[in-house]
């Protein structure tokens, strides 16, 4: 999040890794305070996966396996500004607690035109967004339960929906 260069007239309608709607949510089952950020951080607005150790959450799969990911990281105000100078962080920093949505709705940040109804895809190596059609194969990339629930352009929010395919 860089200075403010600009004003517009109507308001961001959210950040990556919020809530897009109020549709029941589910959680990937851990225990209380189980989960935390991997060594080098863990990126909010992006999806991860649970590290062989059961309590480490990374945006890249374990080993290089190409399994789909445990879940979406959500946006709990954990992201901390670590470095002297930088004007914002959605990363978590090591140790703190994670908590990774499997089902819901929400607002990400996708790095492909998106249309309502496309699957969404993990990059295996930062755990970003892509759509495309579900079943097709993306370069360097997992298939994942979400879908796409509304029209966005590259570099746009998008919503990610487990419930709907277009809301």
């Amino acid at each position: 999040m860089p200075f403010q260069t600009q004003v517009l007239t109507q308001p961001a309608p959210a950040v990556a890794g919020d809530f897009a709607t109020h549709n029941p949510v589910a959680t990937f089952p851990a225990a209380e305070g189980a989960l935390v950020a991997a060594s080098g951080g863990c990126t909010v607005g992006a999806f991860g996966w649970v590290q062989p150790d059961g309590t480490t959450v990374a945006n890249t799969p374990p080993t290089s396996t190409a399994t789909a990911p445990d879940g979406f990281v959500h946006r709990n105000l954990t992201g901390q500004i670590s470095s002297f100078g930088t004007e914002g962080s959605l990363v978590i920093p090591q140790g703190f607690p994670v908590t990774l949505f499997s089902a819901g709705d929400f607002w990400a940040t996708t790095s492909t035109a998106a249309t309502p109804g496309q699957a969404v895809f993990a990059s295996l190596t930062t755990g970003a967004i892509s759509t495309a059609a579900a079943g097709a194969s993306v370069a360097g990339a997992v298939q994942t339960r979400f879908v796409v629930a509304s029209s966005a352009a590259p570099g746009d929010l998008v919503k990610l929906s487990t419930w709907n395919s277009a809301q």
